[in-house]
């Protein structure tokens, strides 16, 4: 196979993947997005590896939008940092698998803080799915390489949930250009603002 063909199947692989957790949304979205909305804390992001990277711009993205959110890395988490995690938080914890222990390692604690735990998962009926007050499903059945192994359909598709939820509560919170520009003021986004009028 010729590298061109390699890199449209990869490509292929990860928008089919998107498309079948897209056929997926149901009611525990809308549910997932009104707890969000009526939180009265911080949206906490927490995982590991690959699934800490993607909840590191998920947690990027719910902040520059008008939620407050920051990443926890899980094993971080259990020398301290759960310290940073108060009652009335909510826990997005990312695990593939469900079975990550670094990311069940923290459940307990964040039990015990009081915070709720939102899980996104392939698998609802994983550890973490029955640990968790909501699951929000991805269920990827393979990867984009030969090998199904490396982390790639399923990272992407639960950066697209990450995005579309955080992007979701943005909009039902009326989230402005004008409150963009106060969180933004760099780069060339701020510049764009500043052109426009919207940072002064």
């Amino acid at each position: 196979m010729e590298s061109i063909e390699m890199v449209r199947a990869v490509f292929n692989s990860e928008i089919n993947a998107i498309n079948e957790v897209k056929d997926t949304i149901n009611g525990d979205y809308e549910k997932c997005i009104s707890r969000i909305l009526e939180c009265n804390g911080r949206i906490i992001i927490v995982g590991v590896g690959k699934s800490g990277l993607i909840g590191k711009k998920i947690a990027a993205t719910f902040a520059s939008t008008g939620t407050p959110s920051f990443f926890v890395h899980s094993t971080e988490a259990v020398h301290g940092d759960l310290g940073m995690i108060c009652h009335d938080d909510i826990v997005i914890a990312i695990s593939n698998s469900g079975e990550t222990q670094e990311v069940l390692d923290v459940l307990y604690s964040i039990r015990q803080i009081g915070a709720q735990i939102i899980a996104v998962t392939s698998h609802k009926d994983s550890t973490l799915g029955r640990e968790s007050d909501l699951v929000i499903e991805a269920p990827v059945k393979q990867e984009a390489d030969e090998l199904n192994l490396a982390p790639t359909n399923s990272s992407t598709a639960t950066l697209v949930i990450g995005d579309a939820i955080a992007l979701t509560v943005s909009r039902k919170k009326g989230f402005s250009k004008s409150d963009f520009g106060k969180f933004h003021p760099g780069g060339s986004l701020g510049k764009e603002l500043v052109k426009d009028g919207v940072i002064k």
